[in-house]
């Protein structure tokens, strides 16, 4: 079958979306006095962070908001940013079960690694005055091992484009450090079409397999530590991807996978220099809550600097989201999600399909 572009909101270059605007939300005027309610009510209840339901966090007043956002996740933007949290009126164990709180009227929560972590933290863990971040920007380690993107997050280097592994990844920003760090989306159904009008040799290989690895530091011990799926997949007109470049670089570190061609190379070569030139660069805010749809938008960001002496320092927190208004995946997709099927529970690391 003939590939045919993608069509609809999602997509768009950051020029334009940054134009209308129309990916940005604030919160509904009675949204915080509920919020404060919800909370005291989840405190109230004794149990612990994620033994919290939505029925402990109750917000049934923002149940059409929370609709509107999910919506425009998947059949919209694919992005969606809420402004204007006041996070200075909270303790952090508050904002983290705020923020779990909040995400369970969204979907539900996966697990991020195979060692439990469900709720994560995006900041600065490298304290070595500078050395990984050169291994960053050289792409490897002392050993000469692919640097894990589990690192690269969790140090104040750039990460490249990616996706991760939930239908919905979900950013809280906490606290900023004093430069960088600033947000790079970009839309996969415009990388698609884009590949697709000028090089067709090269989009029909990045809709054929690439090999993958499953790290150690986020999948534990594994017995098939490798499996293959392409970057790009298409069912019923919907798109998905699901792509990290150091996944396939570490791959290629298993003697039993296929050599990358220099063709394939190319091929993610083009898609990351047109996700360059078509995304939008947006700095968190503290109090900014960032959700992307990652079957079609890709994310990034540049480096940051933090300074511990003042005590500015990045802190997002994260949580990954399997949501009930989620696409069908191709055949085969199931390899990495546990389920195809629309609205499934899926994703996640060992997760079970649902």
């Amino acid at each position: 079958m003939q590939a045919e572009p993608i069509k609809g909101r999602c997509v768009w270059t950051g020029p334009e979306l940054e134009a209308t605007g129309d990916w940005l939300r604030t919160w509904p005027q009675d949204a915080f006095p509920a919020i404060d309610a919800a909370l005291a009510r989840a405190k109230a209840s004794g149990k612990g962070l994620t033994e919290v339901t939505a029925g402990d966090f109750p917000l049934p007043g923002l149940k059409g908001f929370f609709a509107d956002v999910l919506d425009e996740l998947e059949d919209g933007r694919g992005a969606v940013r809420i402004t204007g949290f006041p996070v200075e009126r909270y303790e952090e164990d508050e904002l983290r079960l705020i923020f779990w709180g909040i995400g369970q009227h969204l979907g539900t929560p996966v697990n991020q690694t195979a060692f439990g972590e469900i709720l994560g933290e995006v900041r600065d863990e490298s304290h070595d005055d500078g050395r990984v971040t050169q291994q960053l920007a050289e792409h490897r380690t002392g050993s000469d091992k692919v640097l894990a993107s589990r690192a690269r997050a969790r140090s104040t280097g750039p990460l490249r484009f990616h996706t991760d592994r939930c239908d919905v990844i979900t950013l809280f920003c906490i606290a900023n450090g004093i430069d960088g760090g600033v947000s790079k989306l970009a839309s996969i159904p415009h990388i698609h079409n884009t590949i697709l009008a000028r090089r067709p040799d090269l989009h029909a290989l990045l809709m054929q397999d690439y090999w993958r690895s499953r790290p150690a530091d986020e999948d534990g011990e594994t017995e098939d530590n490798v499996f293959a799926l392409p970057v790009f997949g298409v069912r019923d007109g919907k798109i998905t991807s699901q792509y990290s470049r150091t996944y396939v670089e570490q791959a290629q570190e298993t003697p039993s996978v296929p050599r990358l061609t220099e063709a394939q190379n190319e091929a993610l070569d083009m898609l990351a220099e047109v996700a360059e030139k078509s995304c939008l660069h947006s700095a968190f805010a503290p109090g900014d809550i960032q959700l992307l749809n990652n079957h079609v938008v890709y994310h990034g960001r540049t480096a940051y600097a933090d300074d511990r002496t003042s005590g500015q320092v990045r802190c997002l927190l994260r949580l990954w989201l399997s949501v009930a208004n989620s696409r069908a995946l191709p055949e085969g997709f199931d390899v990495l999600w546990g389920s195809t099927r629309p609205g499934a529970l899926r994703g996640g690391v060992g997760q079970a399909a649902g």
